[in-house]
């Protein structure tokens, strides 16, 4: 729609620009030494804030490719691992909930079985009393 129509478009400009502003106005103030830290990252590089832009401008220069950012290469790998040792606790939670029920299983069926030798002892018992 931006493209479509242009007053949507310097409509989403504006917003752009009260948004920073507003930004800007309840901005809290960073640790003492992070400004030095972020230029002796950047050697050459000046951070500007954006500025409204008019259609006097637009019409005069055209966009070029280059961007306003500064590029930031991030090699974090806390998500990997956290998402690994998830996957790790829910195969073993699943495993032992499998075994309990494994091991329940086997237990009772056992014990059912040791009734039942108990039970033909003693009718073999009563047959040969009987006899």
């Amino acid at each position: 729609m931006k493209v479509l129509y242009p007053e949507v478009s310097s409509a989403l400009n504006e917003l752009e620009v009260v948004i920073e502003t507003y930004c800007v106005e309840n901005s809290v103030p960073p640790p003492p030494g992070t400004w030095e830290l972020i230029q002796a990252r950047i050697p050459g590089q000046e951070i500007r804030k954006r500025e409204p832009e008019t259609d006097d401008k637009k019409d005069a220069e055209p966009r070029t490719a280059k961007s306003d950012y500064v590029e930031v290469e991030v090699s974090d790998s806390f998500i990997r691992v956290h998402k690994y040792w998830r996957l790790a606790f829910v195969i073993v939670f699943v495993l032992s909930k499998i075994f309990l029920i494994a091991g329940l299983y086997y237990y009772f069926k056992a014990d059912s079985q040791q009734q039942e030798i108990e039970r033909l002892k003693s009718t073999i018992q009563q047959q040969q009393v009987t006899r």
